[in-house]
Order: C-alpha cells, then sequence, then structure tokens
C-alpha cells in the first residue's frame, strides 16, 4: 500500500491535535520552520499546513486526509468526505463557536440591526451567507488579524472565533449572536476514501483518535470487594457494559475493575469503600474502543 498523505493543522490546534495523536498511537516529531514533520508510521507522511487550507488541498487531492475545522470546511465550500468528528480544541474537549459580537455600548441587538454596517471577519463566506439567511445586507472584509481591536473604529461589529468568550469580554465587545457551532472533523479526497488500502489506514487512523479521545475523560477504576458484597458494590459502579469481577485465592473476597468517567469517581468512593471496597487504584487510559 502507498502512503498517504496526511494534512495536519499548523497554529492554535497544532498542539492539541499532536498531542491527540500520540495518545492515539502515532509520535509525530516537528522542527519549529518544518512543514514536513515525521510520523512514527512509514505508511503516513505528514503536511503541517494551516487549518483555513487544509480542506481545500484535501478536496483537490494534494492530500489524503487530514483534520481541521468544520467552519473552515464550510468557509471553503469544500467536497470532500467527512470521516468523523472529533471533539477536541485549542483549549478543551468542547465545540468552538464563530460568533456575532459588537462594543458593549453598541445600539445592536441582533443581526437586523446590521443593514449597512461594516464587518470585518476571517471567516468572510461564512458571514455574508449567514448575513443572506437574515436578509441582511452589510459590508463585509477580510481582516487579516487583531478583529477584536477593530471595533468600533474601524468597524460597527466583528464575527470572530471563541472557546470561553474571555478575549472578547477583555476587549469590551459582548456576543449579539452565534453564526456557527465547529468541531474538528477528520475528512478524506473523496478519491482516496474510494482505494481500498488508502481508506483502510484512514479508518486506522480515525478508529484510534477516537478512542483517545474517549479516554480523555475515563479511568479505569480496580479494587478487591468482599463476594457478599458484590450485589451492592455493583450496583455502585458504572460501566461500558458491566463490571469485570474475578475471583481471588481467598473464596471471600473478589476483584473488580470498571472504566467510568472521572468526574463521578469522587463521588463513588466513599461508597465503595463504606461497602467494604479495599485496595482501590484509579489508572488513566490512553484510549477506549467501544
Amino acid at each position: 500500500m502507498e502512503k498517504i498523505i496526511l494534512g495536519l493543522p499548523k497554529g492554535s490546534l497544532q498542539e492539541a491535535t499532536f498531542l491527540m495523536m500520540k495518545r492515539a498511537g502515532f509520535s509525530i516529531r516537528a522542527g519549529s520552520r518544518s512543514y514536513m514533520p515525521t510520523v512514527d508510521d512509514d505508511k503516513i507522511e505528514a503536511r503541517l499546513i494551516r487549518a483555513q487550507e487544509i480542506s481545500h488541498y484535501v478536496e483537490l487531492g494534494m492530500l489524503d486526509a487530514g483534520i481541521t475545522g468544520y467552519d473552515w470546511i464550510m468557509e471553503n465550500g469544500s467536497d470532500v468526505h467527512e470521516v468523523a468528528e472529533l471533539i477536541y480544541a485549542k483549549q478543551g474537549l468542547r465545540p468552538v463557536r464563530w460568533v456575532l459580537a459588537v462594543p458593549e455600548d453598541s445600539p445592536v441587538k441582533s443581526v437586523k440591526d446590521l443593514n449597512g454596517k461594516r464587518i470585518a471577519t476571517e471567516a468572510v463566506g461564512l458571514t455574508k451567507r449567514y448575513l443572506a439567511a437574515n436578509g441582511v445586507e452589510a459590508e463585509v472584509e477580510f481582516s487579516w488579524g487583531a478583529t477584536e481591536a477593530k471595533a468600533p473604529e474601524l468597524v460597527d461589529a466583528i464575527v470572530e472565533l471563541t472557546e470561553t468568550g474571555s478575549s472578547l469580554r477583555a476587549n469590551k465587545l459582548r456576543i449579539v449572536e452565534t453564526v456557527l457551532e465547529s468541531t474538528t472533523r477528520l475528512i478524506a479526497n473523496r478519491k482516496a476514501w474510494e482505494d481500498e488500502g488508502k481508506r483502510s489506514k484512514i479508518e486506522q487512523i480515525s478508529l484510534l483518535l477516537q478512542g483517545a479521545l474517549a479516554a480523555e475523560r475515563k479511568v479505569m477504576l480496580k479494587m478487591n470487594i468482599p463476594a457478599a458484597s458484590r450485589g451492592q458494590i455493583t450496583g455502585i459502579l458504572p460501566s461500558l457494559h458491566a463490571p469485570t469481577v474475578s475471583p481471588l485465592d481467598d473464596n471471600e473476597w473478589l476483584a473488580i475493575e470498571t472504566v467510568i468517567d472521572e468526574t463521578i469517581v469522587r463521588e463513588i468512593i466513599p461508597q465503595l469503600k463504606q461497602a467494604g471496597a479495599e485496595g482501590i487504584i484509579e489508572l488513566p487510559l490512553n484510549k477506549v474502543i467501544p
């Protein structure tokens, strides 16, 4: 099978993507000026490209597959095959939003109030389509950066990407409406997806990435329990299907393990201890494959 060429996002999403790939089992190394990082898999050639451009090059077939945001697929109008949704971003495991924002003291209350006004954004296509869908005619200009600083002196409003809204608040801007909610996607060139060998490799990457993401908020709990308390303790423990229960040399005790959401560990450990569990161990996970 020939290699696949995989586009990885350079910039704000790069560190999170490299970490997710590592947890999926692929170690990536890139120099500060390198656009061709190395991957410890001889069937993958990686390219570091701005997320804004990846879907375009995947559509053209210059990349067999790529990781980019849904927002940039829509912005470019790219005809690609979507392999998987990967919900992670620069600052956490959540979607990001393109929002319409105005200065705190602006009279604008909705997109309808922007008729005849000027808007700055990096996502010109998304913004124009959003305005058209709402019957609004406004001037939309491309922003080369520092978009938050342009209102109100240069423009009346901006459409900007945000995860938490903190940067907007710091620049004394308020969100009026959400233009688009976006998550990271693994996409493939349609011709590459029809190639059996390339498709198999892309599906492998997808499976492992989704497994790494599924493991982000889960842990494994292991413990020894009195056999007489089995029903009580398994009733406390959630699991993917059912806890794994194994006999010990001492017939009066059992070993039990399960995968659970990390957020509930602090709630159930006291209950488990009270029910007789001993030697409770919490272990981090790299991947969970359903």
